[in-house]
């Protein structure tokens, strides 16, 4: 970064962390200008949280289940959660009963403020979602995004976005009969898997590769991809604007 301040990067996980660690090594071997300020989980058996252990990279736990569980006993919302504020916002549950999107959102209240209270400390630039298995709704999004100009949350997906949202991207891939697989990096917003695309790596599907072949050629086009848009991210060269009604994602040219 021609001497500049490296941005920090803060990632979360939930499993085994492969995308984490492709990170990490992309950091290590000067590939990726970023500091890894801290990996997170929503539980404290994340494989990922060891590789982070191992590279000296602080970690936490947010516990998902535990705290889902304290709101069924009584326990209190943030006092800046707004039901009404976030249901509006949302579209993840479009066509839920009322009582079903309360109790979804206020749920995920009570994790995410705790998950923003833990990552203040390390003032991250940018939040880096590496197999993480949440969903994030406009409390948090909104929580993070605050005074910035860009999105400041950024997932990769097992599929050619927008085809194959949701949690099986290379299953659903796979049992459509498609010739092509790939991955996909994008901004978070209010939806699933439909914020603005950043970048994609597309792999052939061939007659002989059943899902676990489909899954291992998508995972290394993910190990070179997530690093690939970080770095983007790094070198200030993302902007997202506006065109015909849509947010899209536009590479500023390098120099």
């Amino acid at each position: 970064m021609d001497g500049k301040e490296k941005i920090k990067i803060g990632v979360l996980v939930s499993g085994g962390g492969s995308n984490l660690q492709a990170i990490i090594d992309a950091v290590q071997v000067g590939a990726l200008d970023v500091e890894i300020a801290c990996v997170g989980a929503d539980n404290p058996g994340a494989g990922g949280l060891a590789r982070a252990e191992k590279a000296g990279i602080p970690t936490f736990v947010t516990d998902y289940s535990t705290l889902f569980a304290s709101r069924k006993d009584g326990a209190p919302l943030p006092d800046n959660f707004s039901l009404d504020d976030v249901a509006a916002k949302q579209s993840l549950l479009k066509d839920a009963h009322p009582d079903t999107l309360k109790a979804f959102l206020e749920k995920r209240a009570l994790a995410e403020a705790d998950l923003l209270a833990k990552l203040v400390p390390y003032n991250i630039d940018l939040l880096v979602l590496a197999g993480f298995m949440r969903v994030f709704t406009p409390y948090f999004i909104d929580g993070l995004n605050a005074d910035s100009d860009i999105p400041r949350i950024m997932n990769i997906h097992p599929a050619l976005l927008p085809a194959f949202p949701g949690t099986d991207g290379y299953g659903d891939t796979f049992r459509y009969g498609c010739k092509v697989g790939g991955c996909t990096v994008h901004f978070v917003d209010y939806g699933e898997d439909s914020g603005p695309i950043i970048g994609q790596h597309s792999f052939p599907i061939l007659p002989e590769d059943d899902l676990d072949a489909v899954k291992k050629k998508g995972l290394a086009e993910e190990w070179r991809l997530f690093p690939e848009c970080i770095q983007l991210y790094a070198e200030g060269r993302l902007t997202v604007v506006e065109r015909e009604g849509t947010r899209v994602v536009e590479i500023i040219k390098g120099s």
